[in-house]
C-alpha cells in the first residue's frame, strides 16, 4: 500500500488548467483498481493519493502518466506502508 503526497510547484492557475486531464488520469487508475482514494490538501497546496500497487516501481511508472507530472507542476513523495490494522469496512486491505 502506498501514500502519494503531491506538492504543487506551480501557481494554482496552472494547476487548474491541467485539472480535467489529471482527473481523467485518476479515473483511469480507479478503474484499474490501483487508486483507492484521493483528494486535495487543505490548504490547497497539493493532494494525496492512496494506492494499492504490486510494487513501488509500478506506481512510479503509473505516476509518470499523470498530466501534473508530465507538465512538471507537482512534486511526488511516495510512502510505502503495510496496513496491519484497518476499520472493518477496509478489512480487505489488511496485510496478511
Amino acid at each position: 500500500m502506498f501514500i502519494v503526497s503531491l506538492h504543487y510547484t506551480a501557481p494554482l492557475a496552472r494547476i487548474d488548467e491541467l485539472l480535467a486531464a489529471h482527473c481523467a488520469f485518476l479515473d483511469k487508475q480507479y478503474a484499474r483498481g490501483l487508486f483507492l482514494m484521493s483528494g486535495r490538501k487543505v490548504p490547497r497546496d497539493g493532494g494525496v493519493i492512496v494506492a494499492q500497487a504490486a510494487s513501488r516501481a509500478e506506481l512510479e511508472d503509473v505516476l509518470r502518466e499523470d498530466p501534473f507530472q508530465q507538465a512538471g507542476v507537482a512534486h511526488y513523495e511516495i510512502t510505502e506502508f503495510v496496513p496491519v490494522m484497518t476499520a472493518e469496512p477496509l478489512a480487505a486491505y489488511r496485510a496478511a
